[in-house]
Order: C-alpha cells, then sequence, then structure tokens
C-alpha cells in the first residue's frame, strides 16, 4: 500500500512538472513570436508544451501506457531546454523555459521505463 501511495505522488510531482513546462514553453513561443526574434526557438517551444500536455493527460488518468508519453516528454523536454540554453542569459523566457523543462524532463526520467506493452 505504501509503494502505490508513493508511485502516486511521485505521479502527481511529474503532472506538475508538465503544467509548469507547458506554462514556460507557451510563454516562451509567445515572447518570440512577438519580439520577431527566435523562430525555431518558438516552434520547438510548442512542439514541447504539446507533447507536455498529453503526457500530463495520460498520468491524469492513470494510462498504461505512461511510460511512453514519458520518455517522449524527457526527449522533447531536453530539446527545448537545449535550444532556450543559448538565449537564457538575454532573455528571461528562455530562462525560464529551460529550467521548467530540465524539471519536467528529470520528472518524467523517473516514470521513462514504466511501459505496459
Amino acid at each position: 500500500m505504501q509503494t502505490t501511495k508513493m508511485h502516486e505522488n511521485n505521479l502527481q510531482a511529474c503532472i506538475e512538472a508538465c503544467e509548469e513546462a507547458i506554462h514556460a514553453a507557451q510563454a516562451c513561443a509567445a515572447a518570440d513570436i512577438r519580439e520577431g526574434g527566435e523562430a525555431n526557438c518558438a516552434l520547438i517551444n510548442l512542439d514541447c508544451a504539446d507533447i507536455c500536455s498529453a503526457t500530463m493527460n495520460a498520468l491524469a488518468r492513470g494510462s498504461e501506457h505512461h511510460g511512453d508519453f514519458c520518455t517522449l516528454c524527457a526527449h522533447m523536454c531536453r530539446a527545448c531546454a537545449a535550444a532556450c540554453a543559448p538565449h537564457a542569459d538575454k532573455h528571461a523566457h528562455c530562462a525560464a523555459c529551460k529550467a521548467a523543462c530540465e524539471a519536467c524532463a528529470a520528472a518524467c526520467d523517473k516514470h521513462a521505463r514504466e511501459r505496459d506493452m
């Protein structure tokens, strides 16, 4: 019983990390678009937000395949963080996105091997 409760808490932490990454990636994309700046960064932000949203939904509903979602989410979050990294020192939105995506990738890594095939 204790293991199940711990697992649920870990899933909740991952859901929360996904939600933070969604908001940060969307804000970063919006800022990039408004500023007429980094188009490639904006595109990866939007891709990342979509994957984080799908992962968050899979986790929330207890999908048997949440590990598959987490694997892709961790990958996309790392790609998004890498895209924001060169701009993080001059744009607060890139710094926030990078940090949120790194945290989400770490949270998703904990569940990436939980696959039911």
